[in-house]
């Protein structure tokens, strides 16, 4: 590609260093580059730089220097690589402070935004698509150019055989690119498309398969007043894809070539209008939020970056996923200046929504439902589409509004795949966020973000909101066994918190052994109308028979609801086979976890988390009658987990879901 200027920008204070990773890992003070050193001690300081002002854990750090098979002495060269990076960054400029610290989440860098281009890069990008939003295009481009200057080539492409390494320079090349449409984009509504021409053709050599880079480069060109270059643009991808992938032209690419063939030069684009305020209908955020750094910073690069259209998030049922959600959504506005809006997907009582309901909320948001009179109030006052011929109608339009527009969509607590295979995106700019307790594995392709339970420290923080950090203090061990006990799952910590917020008689020890007791523990877990055992029972309802069964068996084997794939064989009473589809069943519907990395099923420590369990556990002791009726059919787990295949084919308009929404 066509390498954008390099533009050395302000000196800063005198003697600092400042950190390059757009481009080979740099270094330099007062213009002269300093020496990194060995190449471990290079991948060390490039993944800290990586994920600058955020804890990197040491097995991060530890991956990227040994991906495959780490020495014993690996935790020693480490702290050596550390040391070397503590004398290179020196103190920081707040009273000398060491710039890199080590605490329960790992090492911690702090660096200013002066210091590392990365932080400079995405600062500009952010006041050039603000710009862009309040319609002033020529400050956008402005903007978005000088952020382009500090691309300096592939980032990091010296250290790229590191697996670690090369997926954070991945992302951050992801980042430019969608940074270089925007400036193309600008660019070509100011009228100064031959400006982008050159840089645009590099890139799609590179990216042949990104439409919003050819999109662009087809437009500069007809701008240009190459029309029969800018036709021909569209030719070679429609083959690419029909090639590659099997698949035609978006709508919107097929729109803009047919608006090339019978018009001038004036052609281009529709712009996206900046005159009317963006609607925004989000919940207000919690002020309890707590954690989840992580995955929140893999949320806001992902869809803030705009290399992804649709993003699921999955985790047991009161996990944090709809907080997540909304968290990351206040915080996206820039990137996405026609709107942000929140639908939630089910019922206030867990029960599934039409795709008619969830489509007529989005259409009357994004106000194309406003005029269809097809769309008449039923008898509840919703309105939805009365016929097929309405919702496709209105499918449609939504579809066209998409393509038309910037905004993100939190699909909030989806119980299937086709609860919203039809509203997610086929083209265009718009990104919608799902959040699911199952996997929806059939949803493809989506970036996946799972929502494990949160560390230890994490809700012993989101505890002490609640309580009071000075009241934690008086019994951290007290309050350690009481976030335990509840699996860490922020929604029973967040219930235990509230109770204790009311008894402030009551000693942390005491509500500890209430909780530790598992008779009782649920019956606990009450503050006001918020129930964990009402929220655990409504996903409990949404799995299949056999599944309850299954969960109920596994439940049982152990106290702290962890199992082999060997006892589980034996529990269900069944063949290898058949106990791995039933578990794997599990895993899908969000009831069981598993490794988070690769591992054989035999090797495999699987868990039901400590709530669910308990709740299995008082169905079985109860005698519930799915469960009395299915649990003579324990030596025939084959053949319903035999069956649960084709099973999986019927179940994506009521999939096996577990626990309660996020």
């Amino acid at each position: 590609m066509t390498r954008p200027p390099v533009r050395t920008g302000s000196a800063g204070a005198a003697g600092a260093v400042h950190f390059s990773l757009l481009g080979p890992l740099t270094a330099r003070r007062d213009g002269r580059e300093l020496p990194l050193g060995p190449r471990k001690q290079r991948l060390v300081l490039a993944t800290l730089l990586a994920r600058p002002n955020t804890p990197v854990p040491v097995d991060v750090l530890t991956d990227a220097v040994w991906p495959d098979d780490p020495p014993r002495t690996a935790r020693k060269n480490l702290q050596v690589y550390i040391s070397a990076a503590r004398a290179l960054l020196g103190p920081a400029g707040d009273g000398g402070a060491d710039r890199l610290v080590h605490g329960c989440g790992g090492y911690h860098l702090r660096i200013a935004e002066g210091e590392l281009d990365t932080l400079r890069f995405g600062s500009l990008a952010r006041a050039g698509r603000a710009a862009a939003g309040r319609g002033d295009v020529a400050g956008a481009a402005r903007l978005l150019r000088e952020a382009l200057d500090l691309w300096e080539g592939p980032p990091l492409h010296d250290l790229r055989d590191s697996a670690g390494v090369a997926e954070e320079a991945d992302r951050l090349e992801a980042r430019c690119l969608t940074v270089y449409e925007d400036w193309a984009e600008a660019e070509i509504e100011l009228g100064r498309a031959a400006v982008a021409v050159d840089g645009l053709r590099d890139l799609v050599e590179r990216h042949p398969l990104r439409e919003r880079l050819r999109a662009a480069w087809m437009t500069s060109l007809h701008q240009s007043g190459r029309q029969a270059e800018a036709l021909a643009v569209y030719d070679d991808y429609r083959q690419l894809m029909a090639r590659e992938l099997g698949l035609e032209p978006s709508p919107a690419m097929a729109a803009l070539y047919r608006s090339m063939l019978g018009r001038g030069r004036e052609a281009r684009r529709p712009a996206v209008s900046r005159r009317t305020p963006a609607p925004v209908a989000l919940p207000a955020g919690t002020g309890a939020f707590t954690g989840r750094r992580e995955e929140l910073r893999g949320l806001l690069d992902v869809l803030g970056g705009g290399e992804e259209r649709v993003v699921v998030v999955s985790g047991p049922g009161g996990a944090g996923k709809s907080a997540l959600a909304v968290r990351a959504a206040h915080l996206l506005a820039d990137p996405f200046p026609d709107g942000r809006v929140h639908v939630r997907v089910r019922r206030e009582d867990g029960t599934a929504r039409s795709r008619a309901e969830v489509l007529a909320e989005l259409g009357r948001w994004c106000g194309i439902a406003e005029s269809r009179t097809e769309i008449p109030a039923t008898a509840t006052g919703a309105e939805v589409p009365a016929t097929a011929g309405a919702l496709a109608v209105l499918a449609e339009a939504w579809q066209e509004w998409q393509a038309r527009h910037r905004a993100l969509v939190v699909l909030d607590d989806v119980p299937d795949e086709a609860s919203v295979r039809g509203l997610l995106p086929r083209s265009g700019k718009c990104a919608v966020l799902v959040t699911a307790r199952g996997q929806l594995p059939g949803l493809a392709p989506v970036h996946r973000i799972a929502l494990p339970a949160p560390a230890d420290g994490e809700a012993l923080e989101l505890l002490g909101k609640l309580i009071g950090a000075g009241r934690l203090r008086t019994d951290p061990a007290a309050a350690l066994r009481i976030v335990r006990a509840c699996g860490g799952l922020p929604l029973a910590v967040e219930v235990s918190g509230m109770r204790l917020a009311v008894l402030r008689h009551l000693p942390l020890a005491e509500y500890a052994d209430r909780l530790d007791d598992p008779s009782a523990a649920l019956d606990e877990l009450v503050a006001g109308d918020v129930s964990v055992r009402h929220r655990i029972a409504s996903g409990w309802r949404d799995l299949a028979e056999p599944d309850r069964w299954v969960l109920g068996r596994l439940a049982g084997l152990a106290d702290d609801g962890c199992f082999t794939l060997d006892r589980a064989t034996v529990a269900l009473g069944c063949g290898e086979r058949a106990a791995i589809r039933a578990v794997e069943s599990l895993i899908d519907a969000g009831a069981v976890t598993s490794p988070a990395g690769e591992v054989t099923a035999h090797a495999a420590l699987y868990e039901v988390p400590r709530l669910l369990c308990l709740f299995a556990r008082e169905q079985t002791a109860a005698g519930e009658p799915e469960l009395a009726a299915t649990g003579a059919q324990g030596t025939a787990v084959d053949r319903e987990a035999s069956g649960r295949q084709g099973a999986a084919g019927d179940r994506t308009g009521a999939p096996a879901v577990a626990l309660s929404p996020g």
